[in-house]
């Protein structure tokens, strides 16, 4: 059955920056479909919570608590999984983040900063995961990246850079570990995150970003979520080194002739 595809049975994945939004729904998302998740980000208390909610699906949850700002932190969950699960068949590289301002408000070290916790965090556990994959039944790797690493927005130098980059990344390194590993990415759109909370807490800002959004709202995690979920399973088997924008439209082309609606 075509469903069956979807599934992820007696897998293994890890999920970076698992605490909570995004990474906490396709952590979730991944226990449905069958997978036991190892879990890392910063907080434990946010680790517990989505642990729970993995094992309340019937799967193994391992959490860990870490600095993924520091690549060998990153690089160090594969062996965990293996240490814990006996193999890793998933990697999902979703930490990530930068601090917003233009370049002129900006600095080399901001932008630098950036490139490591977006880039060389992904790179080190992309290389680690990939030598345990190979000496395994080979596995699946996705990408978070980002709308705003492929269109121009004020404010977002340093961190649209890092996404822009992670997304060329993502097809250089699918061409490198074809056909045993297939490489992908997400790039979502604006996703309502507890940090999306904090720059359009006001209405009017609110509106303002459902309005320059063709599907009129906001991206909630679940939608990020099932696009990492079929980039995982064998569902996409025959995908790699391709971006699946989940947002909401954006890129699509926006040409007004006039007409009425239908």
């Amino acid at each position: 059955m075509i469903l069956d595809r979807f599934r992820l049975d007696g897998k293994v994945a890890v999920v970076t920056g698992a605490g909570r939004g995004i990474g906490a729904a396709i952590a979730v998302a991944l226990a449905e479909a069958g997978a036991d998740v190892v879990l890392a980000a910063r907080t434990r208390s946010q680790l517990l919570s989505v642990a729970e909610e993995v094992r309340r699906r019937g799967r193994r949850a391992h959490v860990v608590e870490s600095d993924l700002s520091d690549p060998a932190a990153g690089a160090a969950l594969a062996g965990i999984a293996v240490a814990e699960f006996d193999r890793l068949d998933v990697v999902v590289n979703n930490v990530g983040g930068g601090r917003p301002g233009p370049l002129g408000r900006s600095s080399t070290d901001v932008l630098e900063r950036a490139f490591r916790f977006n880039v060389s965090t992904a790179d080190a556990l992309t290389r680690a995961g990939a030598e345990v994959m190979l000496r395994g039944d080979g596995g699946a790797i996705v990408n978070i990246s980002s709308a705003i690493g492929r269109v121009a927005g004020r404010g977002f130098l340093a961190y649209g850079t890092a996404k822009a980059a992670l997304t060329h990344y993502t097809r250089l390194s699918a061409a490198d570990l074809a056909p045993r590993i297939r490489v992908n990415a997400v790039a979502p759109g604006t996703v309502f995150t507890s940090a999306l909370r904090k720059l359009v807490g006001e209405e009017a800002m609110r509106e303002r970003v459902e309005a320059s959004t063709p599907l009129r709202r906001i991206g909630d995690p679940q939608d990020v979520a099932a696009a990492v979920l079929y980039l995982a399973t064998d569902a996409s088997a025959y995908l790699t080194g391709k971006v699946i924008e989940v947002d909401g439209g954006l890129h699509a082309p926006n040409i007004d002739l006039g007409l009425p609606d239908l």
